[in-house]
């Protein structure tokens, strides 16, 4: 278990970045056929991104997995779309099965994504008494003091 931090800190992240949340929502649970696969899917994809370098994926980290939403960060829309569109890594091959398993039952499985493109400076975020979380998992955690200590502040830079 991660160490909980006790003083209040902000996360803070050079240049511009990409946060991409992704879920799945099973709307007939009496035919696992169809979600069983994509359910498994998402762990092999993070476990191969969290094996690959970094300075070549672009992928900064995640939240964890469980199961609601499932949020990712990554360097830039380049980097995600090209790890989703390789042939050579894990998503493609799960994406085109499940295109296929689901092509006449679309309303079974539902799956969902939403990709957001945060430009420098223009995020904030806080975490007191909580271990690395979120952005902060993944980027630098600073003191929230000073021109820190406020979200408006933090926003401000």
């Amino acid at each position: 278990m991660a160490k909980v931090l006790e003083q209040r800190m902000a996360a803070n992240i050079e240049g511009d970045f990409v946060v991409f949340l992704i879920g799945m929502r099973i709307n007939k649970p009496w035919k696992p056929h169809k979600w069983i696969p994509a359910f498994l899917a998402m762990p092999k994809m993070l476990k191969e991104l969290e094996t690959m370098p970094s300075d070549e994926t672009g992928f900064l980290g995640h939240n964890g997995l469980g199961m609601g939403v499932i949020v990712q960060y990554w360097r830039s829309f380049e980097h995600l779309e090209a790890y989703a569109r390789s042939k050579d890594n894990a998503h493609y091959p799960a994406w085109t099965a499940f295109n296929k398993r689901m092509k006449n039952s679309r309303a079974d499985v539902g799956i969902w994504h939403e990709t957001y493109l945060i430009k420098t400076g223009q995020y904030e975020a806080v975490y007191s008494g909580m271990p690395p979380h979120g952005l902060g998992r993944v980027s630098e955690l600073v003191p929230a003091t000073g021109n820190r200590s406020e979200a408006r502040a933090r926003l401000a830079g």
